[in-house]
């Protein structure tokens, strides 16, 4: 999810290694052309192995940071991740791979197309509008 716009990137894969987060870097890389590419990442091993590392050097634009243990509330994918479930998964039983597939590729375009810049943080409360006072002089 890029932060500026609100754009994310969505990917299914059978297994959570290396490979398919490689993959899923691969699509990153497409999908932002140009440019640095920061991901923040939790401590999977599939994100910080050898393969992972040595892919990450053959592509110096793709940054990784890694988050604290324990501090999942700084990664700011944590939030998106809970409205992407909401809209993809919750309440649906799924017969295969492809039908989860397929509502996590329609749930990423409807997303996508009402999406708005990411600000961390609550937003600001609303100003209440001032009352005019009149003087009234005798």
């Amino acid at each position: 999810m890029r932060p500026s716009d609100g754009q994310a990137v969505t990917m299914t894969a059978p297994s959570r290694n290396s490979v398919f987060y490689q993959r899923f870097l691969q699509q990153l890389e497409d999908a932002n052309p140009h440019g640095e590419i920061w991901t923040v990442t939790d401590n999977l091993s599939s994100h910080n192995s050898l393969s992972t590392r040595t892919w990450l050097e053959d592509h110096p634009r793709i940054h990784h940071a890694f988050i604290p243990v324990g501090a999942r509330w700084l990664n700011l994918q944590e939030g998106w991740w809970r409205i992407f479930r909401k809209a993809a998964l919750a309440g649906r039983t799924f017969a295969n791979r492809d039908d989860i597939t397929y509502a996590t590729t329609l749930a990423t375009d409807q997303l996508n197309s009402r999406a708005t810049p990411w600000i961390w943080g609550r937003p600001a409360p609303p100003t209440r509008p001032r009352r005019r006072r009149f003087v009234y002089t005798l």
